[in-house]
């Protein structure tokens, strides 16, 4: 199994809509991608949250293809669903890793 996770810093001025608009909007779309069959939310800990709280959104897919698959036919425009809605408000960086 891999893990497509993606860690975001959200600014406190959209935190809130931002949180919503990922369980209503952004999360349910990858997931009707057929690419990934589950999904976590997690918020960090221990970090400096002045800025702004970090979540890493975790999605859960079997193969390696489906991945390469999503960031060819999906990515970029769910990507910048999320700038038009959110501008320069949040900094996300993507990490792919395998349970082992």
């Amino acid at each position: 199994m891999l893990i497509y996770n993606v860690t975001t810093k959200v600014s406190p001025m959209i935190h809130e809509s931002w949180l919503e608009w990922m369980k209503k909007e952004h999360i349910p779309e990858i997931i009707a991608t057929g690419l990934f069959h589950d999904y976590r939310i997690c918020r960090l800990l221990d970090q400096d949250d002045s800025d702004g709280p970090t979540y890493a959104v975790q999605y859960f897919t079997d193969t390696l293809e489906n991945y390469h698959t999503y960031l060819q036919e999906h990515a970029g425009l769910l990507r910048q669903k999320s700038f038009d809605a959110f501008g320069d408000q949040f900094v996300a960086f993507r990490t792919v890793m395998q349970v082992v």
